[in-house]
């Protein structure tokens, strides 16, 4: 009978011990972290799904990972339609001012890109938003 119990003695005082599964990501939320403070926003990204990959049981560390995981993207998103937003104002100009049809033609696809391009951005950006409102 005493051997059962020191058994389950020692067994707890094992169990004990061990990490837990967001003890163990924590090394990698912690480069996550700073990869998004430094604004590296693509490689935030990346440490997040090796993540996920590794650690699918650390669920603490996973939740935190999904709000760094919708900002990062935001800001990613919203890099992009800046960009996006003054490349377009540029053609658009050119566009204005050229008087070569063959150049205005092609300066009009790409406007024609740029706009679908913009608005594709402005809805990933919406949507981004939306998610966030919901948590």
């Amino acid at each position: 009978m005493k051997k059962i119990i020191l058994f389950f003695v020692a067994l707890s005082f094992f169990a004990a011990c061990q990490q837990t599964e967001d003890e163990k990501a924590a090394p990698l939320m912690n480069t996550i972290d700073s990869l998004y403070k430094a604004g590296n926003y693509q490689a935030t990204l990346n440490a997040i799904t090796r993540l996920r990959a590794q650690h699918p049981k650390a669920i603490e560390s996973r939740e935190k990972a999904l709000k760094i995981w919708q900002d990062a993207s935001l800001k990613m998103a919203q890099n992009d339609v800046g960009r996006t937003d003054s490349a377009l104002q540029a053609t658009i100009r050119q566009y204005n001012a050229e008087k070569n049809l063959y150049r205005k033609n092609m300066l009009r696809v790409k406007r024609d890109s740029l706009q679908t391009r913009y608005e594709a951005l402005c809805g990933t950006v919406l949507v981004i938003h939306r998610r966030q409102a919901e948590k």
